[in-house]
């Protein structure tokens, strides 16, 4: 029996865990925190969006970075074998809009205590507040062999195989502190520079204080940087203190962090994406009339949020006290584009404390697709959120923790 030690008990942790002891492995699990699954808890605000029940192609077309390295990953273990998983673990799940898939609780900890059986069930042993501290490995002629792992009381636990599923840099209080990048640097593996993702954007204007806490729902944004759309996308989004937030603007973000990070960018929404901006027109047109002998700032009602007005009266250019009916064709067109394209200046990021997941990680390049061992060490693996993978918000960023942690955990048997 080959004895296998994975590093963080996360999502992908966990995952390789069972498919490592499903394999015959003695396995061991090894967790810094006092329990497992610690950011698994807070995702989707603690309802966790476990995975998303969209096609297999669709799941490639969700990765941001590097997709096509998923492939073996994503068909070995993919979304439905992964809700089958629960299922019959005894967490029943639910498929909610955008395809995306919950547990029936909406909580989160019935994941956890799913995973947590099953690894009971497997003979897992688990090490709560097990820290480690170091790889070890030898040198046994071009490739370097992993032998085990020194801990924090310097302790030595010795293995036939190490599997890297400590996570990235995003939620640092969930344990999620870097260890892994640096594990993968002392052993000679290179790293694309870790950046925060599906993260909250900074804008330049101060109305955004102003609107701070006010939801806009089914509207588009659109992300724009050096004349070119690098984003576009339909949903909901929120106005922070220090810019905008929400599902909607996660996914422009990290579009942002890929194509125009540290520089400024322009962000367009759309207040009204059902209407063509013929049809936007003939309904100021309406509106106008029914209003026509009110103040500018009187007659917006029915158009947008009371919180909104202020807002759109200060960026029309429309002084507030103007009638209605004294409004010129020019100026009614000139406030349709403004509401079709409402702007914001887009100055950079949130940092870690408050990103979703991490870009960047353990360059695929020095990992084999098609086990998720490394090309440099053997018997070393790498899962999770410590590679160089991610993709939008739905449930995608799990799914790749699902499938390279139960990739890399099975792969053991037949590389020993």
């Amino acid at each position: 029996m080959s004895k296998v030690i994975i590093i963080g008990g996360g999502a992908a942790g966990m995952m390789a865990a069972v498919a490592a002891a499903e394999n015959g492995h003695s396995t061991l699990l090894l967790e810094k925190n006092e329990k497992l699954g610690k950011k698994l808890f807070i995702t989707g605000k603690g309802r966790c969006n476990v995975t998303n029940a969209c096609d297999t192609e669709s799941l490639f077309q969700n990765v941001l970075t590097n997709p096509k390295f998923l492939y073996s990953a994503f068909y070995s273990y993919d979304n439905h074998r992964l809700m089958d998983f629960f299922e019959k673990a005894g967490c029943p799940l639910k498929t909610e809009r955008g395809e995306r898939v919950f547990p029936v609780s909406d909580h989160s900890s019935d994941i956890i205590k799913a995973l947590e059986r099953q690894l009971r069930v497997l003979s897992v042993e688990v090490a709560l507040h097990t820290c480690v501290k170091a790889l070890l490995w030898e040198n046994t002629g071009e490739k370097k062999r992993i032998r085990g792992v020194r801990l924090q009381n310097g302790r030595e636990e010795y293995a036939d195989a190490i599997i890297v599923a400590t996570g990235g840099l995003s939620y640092a209080g969930t344990g999620s502190d870097g260890d892994g990048y640096r594990f993968a640097e002392e052993t000679s593996h290179k790293l694309t520079e870790p950046r925060p993702g599906l993260v909250p954007l900074e804008a330049e204007e101060d109305f955004c204080a102003e609107l701070m806490g006010l939801s806009l729902k089914n509207v588009t944004v659109s992300l724009v940087h050096g004349n070119k759309e690098i984003y576009s996308g339909f949903g909901e989004m929120l106005f922070t203190h220090f810019g905008v937030s929400g599902p909607l603007i996660l996914s422009a973000a990290s579009h942002y962090v890929k194509k125009a990070w540290g520089e400024r960018a322009a962000l367009y929404i759309d207040l009204k994406p059902a209407l063509s901006m013929e049809q936007l027109d003939k309904r100021l047109l309406r509106d106008f009339e029914e209003n026509k002998n009110k103040a500018f700032k009187n007659a917006l009602g029915g158009l947008f949020p009371a919180r909104l007005i202020p807002v759109m009266l200060a960026c029309s250019g429309i002084e507030d006290d103007k009638k209605i009916n004294e409004i010129t064709k020019e100026e009614r067109k000139a406030f349709a584009e403004l509401i079709k394209r409402f702007p914001l200046t887009i100055t950079g990021t949130r940092g870690f404390a408050e990103a979703i997941i991490t870009q960047g990680g353990v360059s695929v390049k020095d990992i084999n697709p098609s086990t998720m061992e490394s090309k440099l060490v053997d018997g070393l693996y790498f899962a999770g959120e410590v590679l160089d993978v991610d993709a939008l918000t739905g449930g995608f960023n799990l799914q790749i923790a699902w499938s390279t942690g139960y990739l890399a955990g099975s792969s053991i048997a037949a590389d020993l």
